[in-house]
């Protein structure tokens, strides 16, 4: 496993303008911190300072100063919810879930088992992200422990901040995407060994859904959860009604959805439930004791028609919410763009919400870094923190540029940056100070 790069020169002062949300958006008028010539200290790896840049400069004479200047930086971006296997599904469109993953996204896991196409698929995969301007994600792995290795060396390779583990599932599936409890504990348990707490590795035990995943091995998840500190948990819950009805089938017993996994006490501070469209407030509220996250994917959620997210309600019961992509049936790797759709959609709900740019960054980047219990190492720039971020920089001729040349308001451009903002305006991705991604020159 190739070793972490971190930029240890001198200190670098970077100057562009910058955007970030060191407090939460929902609850803080002023959480969103701009500036418009600012600087960004980074020292070790490490921020050292944000703020005005003639402040900065003139309070670090000789300091090596590179000038973006034309770019804005944001912290770099997070992503809590997204699917290694399934690159070359996307745009699969046309489909409810079920059917979606039956004929789509199951077939592509499946080819997961040749060592070949995995690491081809890991290494798209991680660039994929990176290009993007994504830093940490929280990532499904492959049902095959080999790929899943591949993807965590990938990663590794990249210099990119994951957390993902071997996507455990024992019927009701492909036959050959399926492990015995046994097998999944032992698989699971050398991966773990392997990779958690590795650089910037972390594993996150993963069950697929309760469709797929008997008593036996939702008790083999506990087991795991109990004996390994700091695994982060994550799974899909209340994404599709068919699916809701079909896990009330499977599991008679539980009250609810959330029910079959608070059975084994797999909700708690370090999961992340994804979706969670058809919830009722006794979950919402559950969730919140818990203080369980939930990864809001909403481009994925009308793609296959799933339904519309009730953002407010999450809000109103206290449930910390993140943004995922959702790759394959998401649309884009982009969180800029799932930042836009978590918009669109909010106008369009019927108890919607009329988001704010501040809200969009906050549940691209810090949101989503207290969803991995990581925010006192990512998600902003206060000085302590890794020195994550993305610089992005319109293409010369583009409507992005012609606003941004224009805009004389900050909050107006950071807008525009999640309307027209995609892969083409990604710049330079740092991660500890370190470029994990530079666009070529056009």
């Amino acid at each position: 496993m190739t070793g972490i790069v971190t930029a240890a020169g001198p200190p670098e002062l970077l100057r562009a303008a910058i955007f970030h949300t060191p407090r939460n958006a929902f609850h803080h008028a002023g959480a969103l911190e701009a500036y418009a010539d600012g600087g960004l200290l980074i020292r070790s790896g490490r921020i050292a300072a944000c703020g005005e840049f003639a402040e900065l400069h003139a309070a670090n004479p000789g300091v090596i100063v590179t000038d973006r200047r034309g770019g804005f930086l944001l912290p770099g971006l997070v992503d809590t919810h997204v699917h290694f296997p399934q690159v070359r599904v996307i745009g699969s469109l046309g489909r409810t879930l079920l059917d979606w993953l039956e004929n789509c996204a199951l077939v592509e896991e499946s080819r997961m088992a040749d060592p070949a196409h995995a690491q081809e698929t890991a290494r798209l995969f991680v660039n994929a992200l990176a290009s993007h301007g994504t830093t940490t994600a929280l990532v499904f792995g492959s049902h095959f422990p080999s790929a899943t290795r591949c993807l965590f060396e990938a990663a590794a390779a990249a210099g990119l901040r994951v957390a993902s583990g071997l996507v455990l599932s024992d019927r009701l599936l492909r036959p050959d995407l399926h492990q015995t409890p046994d097998c999944a504990y032992r698989e699971s348990t050398r991966l773990i060994h392997a990779f958690h707490g590795r650089g910037r590795l972390l594993y996150a035990v993963t069950p697929r859904f309760a469709i797929s995943a008997s008593d036996a091995m939702l008790e083999v998840c506990r087991t795991l959860l109990s004996e390994h500190k700091g695994l982060r948990f994550q799974t899909h819950l209340n994404e599709d009604r068919e699916e809701v009805n079909q896990v009330a089938r499977l599991f008679p017993s539980a009250n609810d959805y959330l029910g079959v996994y608070e059975k084994h006490d797999l909700v708690g501070p370090l999961s992340v439930m994804a979706h969670n469209v058809h919830t009722a407030d006794s979950e919402l509220a559950r969730l919140a004791a818990h203080d369980a996250a939930v990864a809001h994917c909403p481009a994925s959620n009308a793609a296959l028609g799933s339904g519309i997210f009730p953002l407010r309600r999450h809000l109103e019961a206290g449930v910390r919410l993140a943004l995922g992509t959702d790759v394959g049936a998401g649309t884009s790797f982009s969180l800029l763009r799932e930042g836009l759709q978590a918009y669109l959609m909010q106008r369009v709900a019927p108890d919607g919400l009329l988001l704010t740019a501040a809200q969009l960054l906050y549940l691209a980047t810090r949101a989503g870094a207290e969803a991995l219990r990581l925010e006192d190492e990512i998600g902003d720039f206060q000085p302590g923190k890794a020195a994550d971020f993305v610089c992005l920089r319109p293409r010369p001729g583009t409507p992005l540029a012609a606003i941004a040349e224009r805009a004389d308001d900050l909050a107006r451009i950071l807008a525009a940056l999640f309307t027209l903002g995609d892969r083409d305006c990604v710049d330079e991705v740092r991660v500890e100070g370190a470029a994990i991604y530079e666009r070529d020159t056009p």
